[in-house]
């Protein structure tokens, strides 16, 4: 496997990981047989955790496709990694400012993040 899959196993562990801590963190505040109630995201830091959490989950698909066109038209694989790193990188990058409630900078990382996206989506034109 390369690299950049190996990234698209990465982003799907970010955005699963940004929202898991909280849970047995919470003790018994979380009911595990309501696991999607409202009233558990209302604390701030969890409303922002399940946020970036979505929009995880939101940005996987493009991210997933992209890396996998990018190898089918046997882009040059050291350019596609460097990438694919760099996006969960950044993607680390939008979680922590996220949940430190920074909004301009993380609408400015969320940019970063689908412009490198844009380039791997891109890269069988311009390689």
């Amino acid at each position: 496997m390369t690299i950049a899959e190996y990234c698209v196993l990465g982003a799907v562990l970010v955005f699963l990981l940004t929202i898991a801590p909280f849970k047995p963190l919470a003790g018994r505040a979380f009911d595990n047989q309501n696991p999607r109630n409202p009233e558990f995201y209302k604390p701030p830091l969890r409303a922002r955790a399940l946020g970036a959490h979505l929009n995880g989950i939101e940005t996987f698909p493009f991210f997933a496709f992209a890396v996998l066109l990018a190898e089918f038209r046997h882009v040059p694989q050291p350019t596609l990694d460097m990438l694919a790193l760099g996006f969960i990188a950044l993607r680390l990058c939008f979680v922590a400012v996220y949940l430190l409630g920074w909004g301009w900078t993380r609408t400015a990382i969320w940019n970063l993040g689908f412009a490198v996206n844009l380039a791997i989506f891109l890269m069988p034109v311009w390689t």
